[in-house]
């Protein structure tokens, strides 16, 4: 019974049938792992199977401990050792705090080696984790440290756009400084380059595919769509969100004196899930991007890097979890801008505007996964698997009627098909203004703004907001 009481209320453990005294790096390691990460507990006298063996020398065995800790971890970790009987035999517990001045080392033979737990081992840190602990060390954050980029080779005319949609006021210089985006040597920080228009942090990146099927066992050959995107964080975002909407459909259902569209999916819980994945991802582990995976059935949002707090999110109670920020200066620039709270919401809202969806049901609820790596969200397909009633018309019919009016548009015929090659591109739900239109078209940015005018009078398109001033997607016709 005090076995179980114990291996209950610690957050990872170990078990020892004896302390190895020749060879102790086999135990040290779990000492350093716990220490590096959210503490743990050795059990010695104890097998696998739990059952109490006992030692034969319980109190030279403590004495041992402590020495060989004293000697070969370093910094010194704080832990209690407490001698326990169980079954009328001795054993020793050893509980090992997480600590504050990581990284904790094992020192010994000639060689220095941190370690962090994978499951129930303890493995030595990779390069990328080690970093992390030598940060976690000295109190700072990736998103502060100086880069060695200069503020003046930067645009950030994203960051601005935003800024003023959100505020009303335009973005004036000092704001940079009290964003902690540059020094007083005019430096960027981490967080100014990732959020520079063309940032020079290359592995920030987003990759989105919309699969064939259920899974990618096509490949990319038989993928549907695929994009890779680059640049501020603030496009990322906004090219993520577009991507998801160009690749799903809604339904809506007819009643009375209105209708009810039934997405695939949540808007707000996608953008919320990409938020997470953009602001909270570790950006020290390189050659790993976020990604945005779509099959039939579920999206899935992945990014580098666990919970920042080293637990995981599965074995969470998501309605308790409280905020802790990998990336503080991201997360209070996006909080400035409108895009996240800076209390930490985001699981709640995913899962909340999911339950509250007209065709939400309960084996759809999004879940949740995180390793000591990587981190994902996995949003189910409402529509997946429900047919298609009467009252219940699908985008494919929304497209149609779209194109139908557009060909009916009281102008010539090659302005009408400048709006075909525009909906063909962004589709009922890409957002653009007149710049896309131009890119599109090939004209100049003025008879971009004509075309809107004309698709505006005919109720074909609408503005949208929070994607920066002038701003619209088409609409079906009304009946």
């Amino acid at each position: 019974m005090m076995i179980e009481r114990w291996i209950a209320e610690a957050t990872e453990c170990d078990f020892k049938v004896a302390l190895e005294v020749k060879k102790p790096k086999s135990w040290l390691k779990s000492v350093s792992a716990f220490a590096n990460g959210i503490g743990g507990t050795l059990f010695f006298g104890i097998d696998n199977d739990r059952n109490a063996v006992g030692l034969d020398d319980a109190q030279t065995d403590a004495e041992a401990i402590s020495r060989l800790i004293k000697e070969r971890i370093t910094p010194y970790p704080c832990f209690i050792l407490t001698p326990e009987r169980e079954d009328g035999k001795d054993i020793l517990v050893l509980s090992v705090s997480a600590g504050r001045s990581t990284p904790y080392y094992y020192k010994a033979d000639g060689i220095m080696e941190a370690y962090i737990r994978i499951g129930n081992e303890s493995v030595i840190a990779p390069s990328y984790v080690l970093n992390q602990l030598i940060l976690k060390g000295m109190h700072r954050t990736y998103d502060e440290l100086v880069s060695e980029y200069d503020f003046k080779d930067y645009a950030f005319s994203k960051l601005r756009e935003r800024y003023k949609a959100w505020t009303g006021n335009s973005m004036e210089e000092k704001l940079f400084d009290s964003f902690d985006m540059r020094d007083e040597h005019g430096k960027l920080t981490n967080a100014g380059a990732l959020l520079a228009d063309d940032s020079p942090i290359r592995h920030s990146r987003l990759f989105c595919t919309r699969w064939n099927g259920l899974d990618k066992s096509g490949g990319m050959v038989d993928a549907l769509d695929s994009a890779e995107f680059s640049g501020s964080l603030i496009i990322l975002l906004n090219e993520g969100v577009s991507f998801v909407k160009r690749n799903m459909k809604t339904r809506w259902k007819k009643t009375a004196d209105s209708r009810v569209e039934m997405p695939d999916y949540c808007e707000r819980s996608v953008f919320e899930a990409l938020v997470n994945a953009l602001i909270h991802r570790d950006y020290l582990i390189l050659g790993s991007e976020v990604h945005i995976d779509i099959y039939d059935d579920r999206l899935t949002i992945y990014s580098p890097g666990g919970m920042a707090d080293g637990t995981r999110i599965q074995e969470r109670d998501l309605s308790s979890i409280s905020s802790t920020r990998r990336n503080p200066v991201l997360a209070d620039i996006f909080g400035r801008l409108g895009y996240m709270e800076r209390q930490g919401s985001g699981f709640k809202k995913i899962t909340e505007t999911y339950r509250a969806a007209h065709n939400y049901r309960d084996e759809l609820e999004p879940k949740f996964y995180s390793d000591a790596s990587s981190f994902q969200v996995t949003l189910y397909n409402l529509n997946y698997g429900t047919a298609a009633t009467a009252n219940k018309v699908t985008i494919e019919d929304e497209n149609v009627a779209i194109e139908v009016a557009i060909d009916r548009l009281n102008a010539s015929q090659g302005t009408i098909a400048k709006a075909k090659a525009v909906f063909a591109n962004m589709g009922a739900d890409g957002v653009f203004g007149r710049s896309d239109i131009a890119a599109i078209t090939k004209d100049s940015v003025t008879a971009a703004g004509n075309l809107i005018t004309k698709l505006k009078n005919a109720d074909l398109i609408e503005p949208v907001s929070g994607f920066g001033k002038g701003k619209y997607k088409f609409i079906a016709p009304k009946e």
